[in-house]
């Protein structure tokens, strides 16, 4: 009998490899391993062979210096290793190794192999026989790109520096020395020393919440017991205070930030209940959100324990909190059971944004969720019509290829209508349980695509084939498009909207609009629904009456400043320079340089723009933004 895993590993091998094993295993003799043999279900984004020794405990002890602008320490890594395996290898990118010991602090011999642009370079160590413990002594350098270090100008307060790290997919190895995939899971603790004035938090119970004096300035202590992938390992540094939200629940932000974030994550701890009622108990401790200075490149991040949140979701009347449904949603689909490579990705952002949905139909109600997802399905069709075919695919192809040119709408939105074809073939409370159980016996595990797909097939279709193939499995994660039986997204107050944007094609003056009670979803549906092009009279009279020019909610200003590009509304111009230079959210960036990429006159501006903001990104948006305008080769013109 095989496992699971086993009988996947002998399907694949290639016929010589499996006519050894099974000579080998027959004369009770197993073949020495290869460390340069490629294992034959290797994470092709990272040089590790975690089949041969694999690490299982991190502890590193840091110190910030923010006028190097680099962490330095050590990195102690606890192994576990087959017998006669005599070398342990991790992923490094731009890090400077001092020395590798082992027992005793004795030296142990390493070579960094030849540096790849995307994945970096192997850290190749010789293991003495029995050693399960080593010790990397490093530096990150200056410009690594999971570390972003902000001048006191780039901050709310102004007054002092601050620094986060965004693992996510294949950054951790930036800044931590480790084998950096997505399915080598680890626990970790960590010691960081900071400036006197500034805390440090991290996705990890904190031990030392005011922090440890030392000759240096305070050091901070943290201890995560449940084993994470390294992506999800993250640091920030700065001026915070803590709010708190609930018995389990609060945020960090600056001092000047904090007050407003409180108002806005209110209703956080009906979210964790809405959510553990649905799918089992939150397994993680405590639920805090961090609110990071405006230069973090997404809208979150689930860092466990401590939500990575851009300040861009503080609309004042917590219309954006969406965003935190999905970040705590990842405490199960993504930080629990894990998309085991980055090809199968979808098992995490797909699961999520359809708990997303759920636990807003929960706290707001139906019809709320209603318009999310129709507006989700918007964005989704939308990326369909521009993407290649192999990048509308879940089970993407990444060979050869940064992981995140998979990180499109695809995996989120289309996994989530998959899911949501899954509750509409098998019922609801059916599929309910399904992910309970899914959520309780997997949890802290890898998953992939493939083995997805069995547990699915034993839950529901192994009995039932025809009703398999009437759902479409294999278009709906091998094939390209959106299926023709996704669920039909109807929301109610949408119909409205459409009513009132018909009107006002038709002429009617913007004021006479029942606007009065629309929320945040209701304004992207009216703006995304109007005509492409605008003559300046309307694009005027709809500035005049409803203020779009100066909103505040950066949902609603997105959307108007791309009307203002693709009509060249002039007046908008001022604010679309202020929103490109104040945040550094990639979700934003990319569509608004596209925009301005698309005419001489646009892609003119949008160098100048970005030739003032650049600084102020995060590497993960800069690397995109680049793309875009040619930067590199336009010799940062």
């Amino acid at each position: 009998m095989t496992t699971d895993r086993q009988a996947t590993m002998l399907v694949h091998a290639p016929r010589a490899l499996l006519v050894l094993t099974l000579a080998s295993s027959a004369c009770g003799v197993r073949p020495a391993p290869d460390p340069d043999a490629p294992a034959l279900d290797q994470d092709i984004h990272s040089f590790a062979r975690p089949d041969l020794a694999r690490v299982t405990h991190l502890e590193l002890e840091l110190v910030a210096d923010f006028q190097t602008r680099r962490l330095s320490g050590t990195a102690t890594l606890e192994l576990e290793r087959m017998d006669g395996v005599r070398r342990l290898t991790l992923d490094t990118r731009d890090l400077d190794i001092h020395e590798v010991t082992g027992p005793e602090g004795r030296a142990l011999e390493y070579t960094l192999g030849e540096a790849d642009p995307v994945l970096g370079r192997p850290l190749r160590i010789t293991l003495p026989p029995d050693v399960r413990r080593i010790v990397v002594h490093y530096a990150t350098r200056p410009h690594a790109a999971a570390v972003q270090w902000l001048e006191p100008r780039q901050t709310a307060g102004g007054e002092h520096p601050f620094l986060f790290t965004q693992g996510q997919a294949i950054l951790t190895r930036t800044w931590i020395p480790t084998q950096d995939s997505p399915g080598i899971r680890q626990t970790y603790e960590a010691a960081i020393t900071v400036p006197d004035a500034l805390t440090a938090v991290m996705s990890a119970e904190m031990l030392t919440p005011e922090g440890e004096p030392t000759d240096s300035g305070r050091v901070y202590r943290f201890r995560m017991e449940e084993p994470i992938p390294p992506y999800l390992i993250a640091l920030a540094v700065g001026d915070l205070e803590f709010r708190t939200l609930g018995a389990r629940s609060g945020v960090y932000a600056e001092p000047s930030v904090v007050a407003a974030a409180a108002h806005e994550f209110a209703d956080v701890e009906a979210m964790i209940d809405a959510a553990e009622e649905l799918y089992g108990p939150y397994r993680w401790g405590r639920y805090d959100l961090l609110v990071l200075p405006p230069s973090f490149p997404f809208g979150g991040m689930e860092n466990p324990r401590l939500t990575f949140a851009t300040p861009t979701i503080l609309a004042g009347d917590r219309s954006l909190v969406s965003l935190v449904a999905h970040e705590l949603a990842h405490s199960w689909s993504g930080n629990l059971v894990t998309n085991a490579t980055w090809r199968d990705f979808w098992l995490n952002e797909g699961f999520t944004t359809y708990f997303e949905y759920r636990i807003m139909e929960e706290v707001y109600g139906p019809e709320y969720a209603a318009m999310l997802r129709q507006l989700g399905r918007q964005d989704l069709e939308a990326a369909l019509a521009e993407l290649p075919p192999a990048d509308q695919v879940l089970h993407v192809d990444l060979a050869g290829r940064d992981p995140d040119d998979g990180m499109t709408i695809v995996p989120y939105e289309k996994g989530a209508a998959f899911l949501q074809a899954v509750e509409a073939s098998v019922g609801r409370e059916r599929f309910d349980a399904f992910l309970r159980d899914y959520f309780e016996r997997h949890a802290f595990g890898p998953m992939t695509t493939a083995r997805f797909e069995s547990v699915l097939d034993s839950a529901f279709f192994a009995d039932a084939p025809e009703q398999r193939a009437a759902l479409g499995v294999d278009e709906w994660l091998y094939e390209p498009g959106l299926p023709a039986n996704a669920p039909a997204l109807v929301a109610e107050r949408f119909a409205r909207v459409e009513e009132a944007a018909r009107a006002f094609e038709a002429g009617a003056p913007p004021g006479e609009l029942p606007t009065a009670e629309w929320s945040t979803h209701e304004w992207l549906h009216f703006l995304r629904g109007l005509s492409q092009e605008l003559p300046e009279e309307r694009m005027t009279a709809l500035d005049s009456a409803f203020g779009l020019t100066e909103t505040h909610n950066s949902e609603v200003l997105f959307a108007w400043l791309r009307m203002a590009i693709r009509n060249r509304y002039e007046p908008a111009y001022p604010a679309l320079e202020r929103f490109l230079t104040s945040q550094g959210r990639r979700k934003f960036l990319e569509p608004l340089y596209r925009e301005l990429a698309a005419t001489d006159q646009g892609r003119a501006m949008a160098r100048r723009i970005y030739r003032e903001a650049r600084p102020g990104y995060h590497a993960v948006s800069a690397s995109t933004v680049d793309a875009i305008l040619d930067w590199q080769e336009a010799g940062g013109r």
